[in-house]
């Protein structure tokens, strides 16, 4: 009989505490990567507490009003790592290259009608100036964030909104080759900084940029203005473009909704995780959507009218802030954050 001692259990995991499962993929490449956030730290930089930085975060972080005892155990419902990201959106980006080349080589956009290059020149190409604001909001919601599972999930988002900017100029570029005397490609800065359709948008997207909390940030980008905002650009804005035989417009805007969609599955969820975590985060979400949702409702009846100026399947401007208003409050209602109806009412 052996006189050794038993061997010691290894806790090769110990970031996760005594755990007796080994943590998947997932888990083991998001959990405290957020270099701000690392254990032991009694602030989020190598720096004096009271320097600018440091008190930025303790302010606009640590003293939120929507709080947690753990924000690490927040889950992003797909479960996304760099590795499985990359992957899925090089497949997306090849599905995109393949479209456009499709219908380039037919010269699609040379067959439509002068009243729809119009409203694509008016509602469709302007929109990667909201996109950028709202991919700068994104980004500092991942930096500020008190969990890198949050991080991770609002990086990825900063991600797709720059592949749909990206997406966006080049369409812009080839209807402008297309179609030269539209304006396309030359217009559409004077439009977002002047034209009364897009003047709520833009109050709404840069007033977002200085909403420094990163809770306040989180509601208003992800809860109420993307959503809003998406299912006129992307979910409406493709029906329309099907009615009027812009195929292109129509397929691509259901690639770049999965985005959306995805966007919209964590974003629920981290709302339904603040919901369980403490019964006075619903008060603290609902008075943000409640300032947020008038904004949102502004900007898009703004755009409901250059939507409803297309030649054919237009909607009327009424139905457009309807199913807008529906489909934020839709996701209100999946995170369990207020009632669909009352989220609809704005």
């Amino acid at each position: 009989m052996s006189d050794d001692p038993a061997p010691r259990r290894r806790r090769t995991w110990s970031a996760f505490g005594d755990v007796r499962k080994l943590p998947g993929e997932y888990e083991v490449m998001t959990h405290e990567t957020n270099w701000t956030l690392r254990p032991g730290r009694k602030s989020a930089f190598e720096q004096n507490p009271s320097s600018a930085a440091n008190l930025w975060f303790l302010t606009y972080r640590e003293n939120s009003p929507l709080t947690s005892d753990d924000w690490n155990a927040f889950r992003d419902p797909d479960q996304l790592t760099y590795r499985t990201y990359v992957a899925h959106q090089n497949d997306e980006e090849t599905k995109v290259d393949g479209l456009f080349s499709q219908f380039a080589e037919i010269g699609a956009d040379a067959a439509h009608t002068d009243g729809w290059v119009r409203v694509l020149g008016s509602l469709f190409t302007p929109a990667r100036y909201p996109l950028h604001g709202a991919q700068q909001v994104q980004a500092y919601i991942g930096h500020i964030a008190p969990s890198s599972y949050i991080t991770n999930t609002a990086a990825f988002t900063t991600a797709d909104l720059l592949r749909r900017v990206t997406r966006t100029a080049y369409r812009t570029r080839e209807l402008q080759l297309a179609r030269p005397e539209s304006g396309i490609g030359t217009r559409e800065r004077a439009l977002w900084e002047d034209d009364p359709a897009w003047q709520g948008t833009r109050k709404a997207i840069e007033t977002a940029l200085i909403a420094y909390d990163w809770a306040e940030a989180f509601t208003a980008m992800n809860l109420v203005l993307l959503p809003t905002l998406d299912d006129v650009l992307l979910t409406q804005f493709g029906r329309v473009a099907k009615a009027n035989s812009d195929d292109l417009s129509w397929l691509l805007s259901g690639l770049l909704g999965a985005d959306a969609r995805r966007r919209d599955r964590w974003s629920a969820a981290l709302g339904a995780f603040a919901v369980a975590a403490r019964p006075g985060n619903v008060g603290v979400l609902t008075r943000w959507i409640d300032k947020w949702a008038p904004r949102a409702d502004d900007a898009v009846a703004g755009l409901a009218s250059l939507l409803a100026s297309a030649p054919a399947g237009a909607p009327s401007v009424d139905d457009v802030v309807a199913s807008a208003r529906a489909a934020r409050a839709a996701l209100h209602e999946k995170a369990g954050i207020v009632p669909a109806g009352l989220a609809a009412s704005g």
